[in-house]
């Protein structure tokens, strides 16, 4: 009798980037039936390994951990932002938050060979001007260019309301009809926005990894509904069962808007500020940019918040259920529940022509010392290590180290090794980067997991206003030294920006 030996088919290995979020958790429910799953997250050693999911944590500020992180993979998802603060104080936008976390990761996929990278952003309004979009869909169309930037196929998935338990945009819609008997409606409350269910997402997400036919394409997707924020409201009311009122106040402005769904909702600011100001546009999916098959959303508005209260409702009966069963102690992980006190301080400013990374830090340190004269000396030793010194002080307030590892010309790294400022235990893990965005003269100026050395208040009142002050200073003087490159936020808006350069995918 002939044996026959079965050959076991290996499953392909796909990394998901905010695997423990509201999309990435429910994204890894349908991805780990047909693929393995590396599973990342800033606190991902909290969370167990399963049949075909194995969670590694990363921190995509780091670039060291992104390079590791992405290792063993053929495709990725990139769901990640920078909304919500990361560190003890943050200073800065996030926006320029966001591009760094792209760049990291795109240059980690580049280098650890990932095939096909599956982003998911949001629905760009036809018409308008980039220098015109929301705060929020722009960062979104620039970190699509940073990715694709990496030379590595990018398929972009944009989708405008998603409606879902635990989002950002939809609860704050059932918070509003939930909270509010009677509501003024501002005039971007007519805007139309194409809605879109959970699970309509998720498909269209996993039918577009390792698929040739989209591989560099943008794509739209929506649900079969097209309609305003105000009937979005009437058709909540209506599932939740209960009588409101609407009331038309164009005088409402987008800024007041954002200030009492805060103050009604009681999300938190750095979610809600960048949402409601994207809802000015209209956010409606493209014909020209649907793929059959992947684009278009089968679930009414209506069915999809249904269950999406229904399974909100059953998350937390589980939830308390869990908690009257517990000794009383936090749900949270012990690494989400040590708060370090860590600085993230990150800022843009724009080159003269022809000027990078390189030439940013090296300029920047010796413009310091000439800037702050009467205050601030600042010595560079042949070996690369720079001291900055309080005038008559023998002993250095910082030092910062440069890093020719971690460097390149359109990167620049200085980890901070000591200095009367800097807390001595800690201090190898700050770093001060300076980064360049692909395509402009854009270089952004970052501290990293700095830990200072002074009492908190006192730093948080004095050393990081003072830093902010030298970066303000910094950036007018560069605009005054002559002329500025391209800034990334002057190209207009649009799909991919086609096959980038030599130097751009040079990662």
């Amino acid at each position: 009798m002939e044996e026959t030996t079965a050959i076991k088919q290996e499953r392909p290995k796909v990394i998901l980037t905010g695997a423990s979020g509201y999309i990435g958790h429910n994204l890894m429910q349908k991805l780990k039936e047909d693929y393995d799953v590396i599973a990342l997250s800033r606190h991902g050693s909290s969370h167990e390994d399963e049949e075909h999911v194995e969670w590694r944590s990363c921190d995509f500020y780091s670039m060291d951990d992104a390079l590791e992180s992405l290792h063993g993979a053929d495709y990725a998802f990139y769901l990640i932002h920078s909304m919500m603060p990361t560190a003890k104080l943050t200073q800065g936008k996030f926006e320029d938050m966001d591009a760094i976390l792209a760049d990291h990761f795109a240059r980690a996929a580049r280098k650890n060979g990932i095939r096909h990278i599956v982003y998911l952003s949001g629905i760009l309004p036809d018409g308008v001007p980039e220098e015109n979009l929301s705060r929020h869909l722009r960062s979104r169309l620039e970190v699509q260019r940073i990715l694709e930037s990496s030379g590595v196929p990018v398929t972009t998935v944009r989708a405008g309301l998603i409606v879902g338990p635990q989002g950002s945009s939809f609860p704050i819609l059932h918070k509003l009809v939930e909270r509010l008997p009677v509501m003024t409606l501002p005039i971007w409350t007519r805007t139309q926005t194409h809605a879109i269910a959970l699970d309509d997402v998720l498909n269209a997400l996993k039918k577009s990894v390792g698929n040739e036919e989209v591989k560099g394409r943008a794509i739209d997707v929506g649900g079969p509904d097209v309609m305003s924020y105000k009937e979005m409201m009437q058709q909540m009311a209506e599932v939740m069962g209960v009588k409101r009122r609407f009331i038309d106040l164009p005088l409402l402005t987008v800024n007041l808007s954002r200030l009492w769904v805060t103050l009604i909702t009681r999300e938190p600011r750095e979610m809600t500020y960048p949402l409601i100001e994207s809802l000015i546009h209209p956010m409606v999916a493209h014909p020209e940019n649907k793929v059959e098959g992947i684009s278009d959303g089968k679930k009414t508005f209506k069915e999809a918040a249904k269950e999406s209260l229904e399974e909100e409702k059953r998350k937390k009966e589980e939830q308390a259920a869990h908690k009257s069963e517990s000794s009383g102690g936090s749900s949270k992980s012990a690494a989400e529940r040590t708060q370090k006190s860590d600085v993230r301080s990150v800022q843009r400013v724009t080159l003269p022509e022809g000027k990078d990374a390189q030439w940013a830090g090296e300029y920047y340190l010796e413009w310091l010392g000439r800037a702050m004269g009467p205050l601030i000396r600042v010595h560079k030793s042949e070996e690369g290590v720079t001291q900055v010194f309080i005038r008559f002080f023998s002993r250095p307030i910082l030092e910062l180290s440069y890093d020719p590892v971690k460097s390149g010309e359109d990167r620049a790294v200085y980890r901070i090794t000591g200095g009367m400022f800097a807390n001595s235990k800690d201090a190898h893990t700050g770093r001060l980067e300076f980064l360049m965005i692909p395509g402009s003269s854009d270089c952004v100026v970052a501290i990293h997991d700095y830990m200072p050395a002074m009492p908190w208040f006192l730093y948080k009142y004095t050393q990081a206003k003072l830093h902010l002050a030298v970066m303000f200073l910094f950036r007018k003087h560069l605009e005054r030294k002559g002329t500025l490159g391209k800034s990334s936020t002057s190209k207009k808006s649009g799909g991919s920006v086609g096959t980038p350069s030599s130097a751009e995918a040079g990662v």
